[in-house]
């Protein structure tokens, strides 16, 4: 009876020792942030768009048109993820790891209101999409995106995670000329990632990078009467760490609204020149400071580490707080988080933090009405109208699209719709 005993010991050992190979011994920790944008009317409702601008990324970064694993490109869209038709942009979530010794992790994401469309590094599959057995997508879903996408995940096996101390990792590290942005999420401390060879190629990075597109609501909406909006939560859960932001001519204003209560609905004047009602307005370069200070701050009591709230920060800086408009920042509840991207890690983590920013892009009336007048005097042969319309659309980057249909709605002519559809190609396709 001892010669088992001594074996069950031995085997006993073994898968300890293998536990302690693949497990840390202080805490297993997981952080990830990301956005999701949408774009409404002053009506509150969520517009379609499909961005004939999108934010640059490195060259390296994995899609559907050189999407590595030796599949094939697809042509999933003119201009890719550009050409989707979606209510909800999901940019650049990021995942960190912290682990006190080397150690091994599989990690699955799943989409299933919409499709992932771009990543790094490559993963062992991703969809949607059926599989031929190991991994690799042999179809995909229609362009079209409006209807919910099914089965949209991404999933790493396998993948080494190395504290920052192996500093030789770093020359590891893929670079670019282009898309700046990302790499202001490697600036924090988390673990080094390093995915199992796949074709004899393996890839290091700080984190995981995952993006998609899908038509789906959050439970936020905006309505305007005048000057003051109506922000409303309709979900079961507070949602927190509101900021509403103004970017026009040079300058910057915000103001702060702190949590909105499950059900609740409330107002905010808006900004009327004078610091009232919790306004702050300050020059442009100063702006970005102090509402990228106040954002940070916000992104902590969120659970994320100091410098893992600054790099979203800095990875957002040009677009949250430079480009023109009127927008809504908020943090999304972690149960609508884990619902809309359900996450599994194994071994499971100690902890998770996953603060996901809902950014509200509003179409203000204002916007609108200017862009008709100058739309109506251009088609009538205003050339100083058509120059200052090009200019609008310009300044409204990515969201000109979805302001374009909003403005023609209600006033459709075949004039305007043609004026406009040239001005806003001439802005994608500058000296074409």
């Amino acid at each position: 009876m001892k010669a088992p005993l001594i074996g069950l010991a031995i085997i006993t050992a073994a898968v300890a020792l293998v536990a302690a190979q693949t497990r840390p011994v202080k805490p297993f920790m997981v952080h990830e942030w990301g956005t999701f944008t949408s774009v409404q009317g002053a009506n509150g409702q969520l517009l379609s768009w499909r961005p004939l601008q999108s934010s640059e990324l490195p060259a390296f970064v994995h899609d559907w048109f050189k999407p590595g694993l030796n599949v094939l490109p697809l042509n999933l869209a003119p201009g890719g993820k550009a050409g989707l038709v979606t209510l909800q942009r999901m940019e650049t979530p990021v995942m960190y790891f912290y682990s006190d010794q080397a150690m091994t992790a599989d990690v699955s994401v799943g989409f299933p209101k919409g499709m992932i469309t771009e990543w790094y590094p490559h993963p062992n599959q991703i969809g949607p999409a059926e599989t031929n057995g190991v991994g690799l997508p042999t179809n995909f879903p229609p362009v079209d995106a409006t209807a919910s996408l099914s089965e949209s995940r991404i999933t790493w096996r396998d993948l080494t995670l190395i504290p920052p101390a192996n500093a030789h990792l770093s020359g590891q590290l893929p670079v670019d000329e282009h898309g700046r942005n990302y790499f202001a999420a490697r600036e924090t401390g988390s673990d080094f990632v390093q995915t199992s060879p796949v074709n004899g190629t393996n890839e290091t990075e700080k984190y995981l990078f995952y993006r998609g597109a899908g038509s789906f609501s959050t439970p936020f909406q905006v309505t305007m009467e005048g000057n003051r909006l109506a922000m409303s939560n309709s979900g079961t859960e507070p949602l927190t760490q509101l900021f509403l932001l103004r970017v026009e001519a040079g300058f910057g204003e915000f103001v702060s609204l702190g949590s909105l209560p499950s059900g609740q609905t409330n107002w905010q004047a808006g900004w009327d020149g004078t610091a009232q009602n919790g306004w702050q307005r300050f020059p442009l370069a100063k702006f970005q400071d102090a509402i990228g200070t106040h954002l940070a701050a916000a992104l902590e009591r969120e659970g994320l580490y100091n410098n893992e709230a600054q790099a979203m920060v800095n990875t957002w800086r040009d677009s949250w707080f430079t480009e023109p408009g009127t927008r809504v920042l908020y943090v999304l509840p972690r149960a609508w988080t884990d619902e809309t991207l359900p996450l599994t890690v194994a071994p499971e983590p100690d902890q998770v933090a996953r603060v996901m920013v809902g950014r509200a892009e509003i179409i203000t009336p204002e916007v609108t009405t200017r862009l008709l007048a100058l739309l109506n005097r251009a088609t009538n042969g205003d050339t100083e109208a058509r120059a200052q319309a090009s200019l609008t659309i310009k300044n409204l980057g990515r969201f000109a699209s979805p302001a374009l249909s909003l403005t023609l709605n209600d006033n459709y002519t075949n004039a305007v719709a043609e004026l406009s559809a040239h001005l806003l190609l001439d802005e994608v396709n500058p000296g074409k």
